[in-house]
């Protein structure tokens, strides 16, 4: 299992703990120290959708001009930005060991995958 993120998030922060209480092993990457890897993006929008990686209610999104806003269209330019400023990436986003991919945290629903 991977969990992809940024450790100072605070839902990173609340999904990795309860992984840990649950004795659930994990691989953790870094967007800000190891980037995005483009092979797993591609996978994450074509398994979810580009509309559910953007995470267009934070305030990376927010503080972006209306024309870059206005720019996501589609997966390509969706990627390029996520690629580019990874803060935008919904977190986390975790590649399970079954192979599934989910994003953000809820415990109900990773409790119902245990």
């Amino acid at each position: 299992m991977i969990v992809f993120g940024i450790p100072n998030c605070d839902t990173v922060k609340k999904a990795r703990l309860w992984l840990t209480a649950h004795g659930q092993d994990y691989q953790f990457h870094d967007f800000k120290k190891q980037g995005v890897p483009p092979e797993h993006l591609a996978r994450w929008v074509e398994a979810l959708g580009w509309e559910k990686i953007v995470n267009r209610q934070g305030t990376t999104w927010r503080k972006l001009d209306a024309a870059t806003q206005a720019g996501v269209t589609d997966a390509a330019s969706a990627s390029a930005l996520v690629t580019a400023q990874p803060s935008l990436i919904k977190r986390p986003v975790v590649e399970w060991s079954d192979g599934s991919i989910s994003v953000g945290f809820k415990a109900e629903d990773w409790a119902a995958r245990s």
